[in-house]
């Protein structure tokens, strides 16, 4: 069945008023009919609302709401992923895999061995880039919400940014044995805030992991294989899925 975002705005009593590029999506790609039934989700609320179609307007569909179901979809712990910034399109596989996963939102970081630096002017196409995907990602996975595609970050910004959160984690090769990593992982509750920082190509430079211990962030480590970048996030994030849910 698929699935299609709104604001709260666009549920008005028994109706669910679907706008913007969906329209063009469901009336000429998908081609859907009236009288087939679709699942709405106001990102935020982890409802579902079943939907059957009822007319396709100019610039808009039109869709009686049938019932709501509360099935809580979404991980019980918000997980934030600090992603040192890859090479080539591999950031567009991170954020469509990291939202599968279940991740709330992708940071993506600059530090010293990122191959690639971000034009300034370039920023806000990237980003909208990235953000469609886990749009995509979010309607295909069956998420409750889109999760959020920051501008890049600083790694001391990144490192202010998760200040507040409850658990900071970062993998890295001299971290210790898996033993202490179970131990770190099984120890974070459901409702506690989780940010992970993943390095990119090369990983973190030395100081740059000092200055994450220093602000708190704890190493973990991988196994005794090394992973690639967009694989060692991945990893956490699907350890924290089993281990939370």
């Amino acid at each position: 069945m698929h699935q299609f975002f709104v604001e709260p705005y666009q549920i008005q009593d028994k109706k669910v008023i679907i706008t913007g590029s969906d329209v063009n999506h469901m009336k000429n790609v998908l081609r859907l009919k009236a009288g087939e039934e679709i699942a709405v989700r106001c990102s935020g609320d982890d409802k579902e609302y079943r939907c059957g179609i009822e007319e396709f307007a100019q610039d808009q569909v039109i869709c009686s709401l049938r019932f709501i179901r509360e099935e809580g979809v979404e991980l019980p712990s918000k997980v934030y992923l600090f992603q040192g910034l890859p090479k080539a399109d591999k950031m567009e596989l991170i954020v469509q895999k990291a939202v599968e996963l279940g991740v709330y939102e992708v940071i993506p970081v600059t530090v010293k061995r990122c191959v690639v630096k971000l034009d300034g002017k370039k920023v806000p196409a990237k980003v909208s880039r990235w953000q469609g995907i886990a749009e995509a990602a979010a309607k295909q996975s069956k998420r409750g919400v889109v999760p959020v595609v920051k501008e890049p970050m600083t790694m001391k910004e990144a490192a202010a940014y998760a200040r507040g959160m409850d658990v900071k984690l970062i993998p890295y090769e001299l971290a210790g044995d898996m033993a202490h990593t179970k131990e770190i992982i099984g120890a974070i509750r459901p409702g506690e805030s989780v940010a992970v920082f993943i390095g990119p190509e090369g990983g973190f430079e030395e100081g740059e992991v000092a200055e994450a211990l220093a602000a708190g962030i704890e190493p973990i480590t991988l196994g005794k294989r090394i992973l690639r970048t967009e694989t060692a996030g991945l990893t956490v994030l699907s350890w924290l899925m089993y281990h939370l849910e």
